[in-house]
């Protein structure tokens, strides 16, 4: 005959039979770090200090993947990355503030599991901050973009860095029984980051806070693990002699981290590598008595906006005999021109130039400069004279401007403006075809 058996409920504080008690209590304790405290906010704070400097300054970055972590890398590191490092010291000072510490000493959990459950929720949250103003700055600036895309190298390198730090500031916190630990702790690091930015060794990129040029270049392949092995080797060696039983472990990660440095320092510069898609040309489409405009391809949204700035030059100059064919945005060759530089945040505003008669203006100058020497301007001098002011008369002339740069041009304006239009087009053509001279008897007079 058997007897069946009937289960007991579990008593208040028992644990499920598959999870050890000290597990379950781990999670527990995890769980409620991360809902509570000042985590939650931590999170909070680094997604608006991130945010709000990035949005005031958002023309300059808009539109440009480059510009666009340049400025997102900057603020993480010598912003968020301070802001972290307090938040985790505020919260490593707790048990001091309540003096509770001594009640840790009778928790079977270890020193080691107890630091990591009550700093690795400051540091999620301050991962998620940053992920939160990264999505809205990517989102921000992806219907601007051209060629090319966002380096997920850089991203790895923030979140490690703010990671590392969180665990780093939770450790000194516990250590520095002191009210201002925190913010002195901010300012240190703040100079601390940024101090090696101003030095010219290779060394300098040894800090996570060193600022790419990421506008035209890339960085290695291997640049994320590297440098995550550094700054992560770091924290890790200060967690570990803090808090493992063996503290003897903290010569791995610091072994690992020292090896690391030993590679990012003496690469320096060799750690960025051009980017291809920077170098390539993007050119509009070809229109009957229209040059193309060439650009590359990250500006090539800007096309639109600089063709419209330049159809009145571009109409003045049809028929026109030695008219260059094509205008490009750097180097050009023969029977090309130079078009005017455009930086966003100053002359292009997502995508649209912000003064469309100056950029006509410096593009027209661009077409009528002369590389000549000052020994060629001091021979000939009234004869230089004579150029300069025929060159500004027809660079007013081209761009449409309301007057000169030389007063004294002025008449020359009037009296180009006032030739028959095939008058006007073949002395225009005889002038192009001395721009590479600096000799003014073969400029045609005015």
């Amino acid at each position: 005959m058997t007897t069946s058996t009937v289960p007991r409920a579990a008593s208040p504080g028992t644990t499920s039979p598959g999870k050890p008690p000290a597990r379950a209590a781990l999670s527990t304790a995890l769980r409620t770090e991360l809902r509570r405290g000042i985590a939650p906010w931590t999170g909070l704070a680094v997604a608006l200090t991130l945010l709000v400097p990035l949005w005031s300054k958002a023309a300059q970055w808009q539109g440009s993947w480059g510009e666009t972590q340049t400025q997102l890398h900057a603020t993480a590191t010598l912003l968020g990355g301070p802001l972290v490092a307090a938040a985790a010291c505020r919260q490593g000072g707790r048990e001091h503030r309540r003096r509770t510490a001594e009640l840790l000493l009778s928790v079977p959990r270890s020193r080691l599991a107890q630091v990591t459950t009550a700093a690795t929720p400051i540091a999620l949250w301050a991962a998620a901050g940053y992920l939160l103003a990264l999505a809205v700055v990517f989102a921000a600036t992806a219907p601007y973009t051209g060629a090319g895309g966002p380096s997920f190298s850089v991203v790895v390198v923030d979140l490690g860095l703010l990671l590392s730090l969180g665990f780093v500031g939770f450790v000194v916190g516990r250590l520095v029984r002191w009210r201002l630990t925190a913010p002195v702790l901010a300012a240190l690091l703040y100079v601390l980051l940024g101090a090696p930015g101003y030095v010219e060794s290779g060394a300098r990129f040894l800090s996570p806070a060193e600022q790419y040029a990421l506008k035209g270049q890339v960085l290695v392949w291997w640049f994320a693990p590297v440098l995550l092995a550094w700054t992560g080797g770091i924290a890790v060696t200060v967690l570990l002699a803090y808090a493992a039983r063996r503290r003897v472990l903290a010569v791995v990660p610091l072994a690992l981290a020292l090896a690391a440095g030993a590679v990012i320092a003496p690469t320096g510069e060799d750690l960025l590598r051009d980017d291809p898609t920077a170098t390539r040309r993007v050119c509009s489409a070809p229109a009957p008595g229209t040059p193309q405009l060439c650009v590359t391809a990250p500006d090539a949204p800007v096309l639109p906006s600089a063709a419209e700035a330049l159809e009145g030059m571009f109409s003045r100059l049809e028929g026109v005999p030695n008219a260059p064919a094509r205008y490009v945005d750097s180097a050009p060759k023969d029977g090309e021109a130079s078009l005017a530089h455009v930086m966003r945040g100053w002359s292009v505003t997502r995508n649209k130039l912000t003064d469309p008669r100056a950029y006509a203006s410096e593009t027209a100058l661009s077409l009528t400069f002369r590389d000549c020497s000052d020994d060629s301007r001091r021979s000939e001098r009234k004869g230089a004279e004579r150029l300069a002011l025929t060159d500004d008369a027809v660079r007013t002339w081209l761009a449409g401007d309301d007057s000169p740069w030389d007063p004294d041009a002025r008449p020359l304006v009037t009296r180009l403006t006032a030739m028959p239009d095939a008058d006007r087009r073949a002395w225009l053509g005889r002038y192009l075809a001395t721009l590479k001279s600096c000799t003014p008897a073969e400029v045609p007079a005015l």
